[in-house]
């Protein structure tokens, strides 16, 4: 449970990788109120 540990975190950090426990940032998509806040502005 260290940075040898490929399925610990800090593994994942030093091993640069990802996985369920080290997840990439997804990008979110808007909501329909965003949607339409933007339609409006225009």
């Amino acid at each position: 449970m260290g940075k040898g540990d490929k399925k610990s975190k800090r593994g994942k950090i030093a091993n640069n990788s990802y996985g369920a426990r080290r997840p990439k940032k997804i990008k979110r998509k808007p909501t329909v109120e965003e949607k339409i806040k933007i339609s409006k502005k225009k």
